[in-house]
């Protein structure tokens, strides 16, 4: 489970680089969908990351949320970090999808606060 939940930080460390690359881009020039997603894979890799690194197997959860209240059980600190920015947390990930900048700049914003917050943690 540990190296499953290291290859998954890694993959949402890359997601969360791609993210703020594409937002360093001029804003005519941002792919805001590509941000989105983005985000959206790296927060879910954060968070199955972290169950992974817990001995929880993260299952078939579909959404953020499912796999942030699991978080929180094991780490009641995780109730620091909102997830509320991203408005599909709690629908299927393949399901929403953000197009305006400054939505996705919140979304970019959040996971960056969570990669933040699993550093300060000593989680990754």
């Amino acid at each position: 489970m540990k190296e499953r939940a290291q290859a998954l930080f890694k993959e949402a460390i890359k997601k969360v680089s791609e993210a703020n690359e594409e937002l360093c881009r001029p804003e005519e020039d941002v792919v805001s969908v590509m941000v989105c997603k983005k985000a959206q894979r790296a927060t879910e890799n954060f968070l199955r990351g972290f169950l992974l690194q817990n001995n929880v197997e993260p299952g078939i959860e579909k959404t953020l949320d499912e796999l942030y209240q699991k978080c929180i059980l094991i780490n009641p600190s995780f109730s620091l970090v909102d997830l509320s920015s991203f408005e599909c947390r709690s629908h299927h990930l393949d399901s929403r999808q953000c197009n305006e900048v400054a939505k996705v700049n919140r979304c970019y914003e959040t996971v960056a606060k969570l990669d933040s917050f699993l550093r300060d943690e000593k989680v990754i």
